[in-house]
């Protein structure tokens, strides 16, 4: 069953609707059902701008990392230990099987790169709060100027 799901959630919010129209065309109390299902899991609320963004990166993250399996799993099929076939020319499969490897490694560099500028700027913004913070316990501000009258 949570096969089934992740699939539906490869396809995103669009392709739950849609079953969820599908459902209620069908039989109604199927798209009721699916509907409850969607509110409870949050599926329907996790997103726009009142949504948890880093939640909705993660899954995001998430389902990007569940296509690329499922894509490698494929080309497994077709043979080769990185789904490739040999060519027949074995300079040029060293060199394919080289340039992949390097591909790989600057990929996992960025991500660690972007994990790295994501945990600095959380750290920056939570040293801002703090110092916001302490700013607010040392004393009472400046008081706002009182408006004046309209006349």
């Amino acid at each position: 069953m949570t096969d089934v799901v992740a699939r539906i959630d490869d396809f995103g919010r669009p392709a739950w609707i849609a079953l969820m129209v599908i459902g209620f065309i069908v039989f109604w109390p199927v798209g009721l059902a699916i509907l409850a299902y969607l509110i409870w899991s949050g599926r329907m609320m996790g997103c726009g701008r009142y949504g948890d963004m880093q939640q909705w990166r993660e899954r995001a993250a998430e389902r990007w990392e569940r296509k690329r399996e499922r894509w490698e799993r494929r080309m497994q099929q077709w043979g080769g230990p990185a789904g490739m076939r040999p060519s027949g020319n074995r300079a040029f499969d060293e060199y394919r099987d080289e340039a992949l490897r390097r591909l790989e490694e600057e990929a996992n560099e960025f991500r660690s790169f972007l994990e790295r500028l994501r945990m600095a700027k959380d750290r920056a913004e939570f040293d801002d709060f703090m110092r916001e913070r302490r700013g607010r316990q040392a004393g009472p501000g400046p008081t706002p100027p009182e408006p004046q009258p309209q006349s």
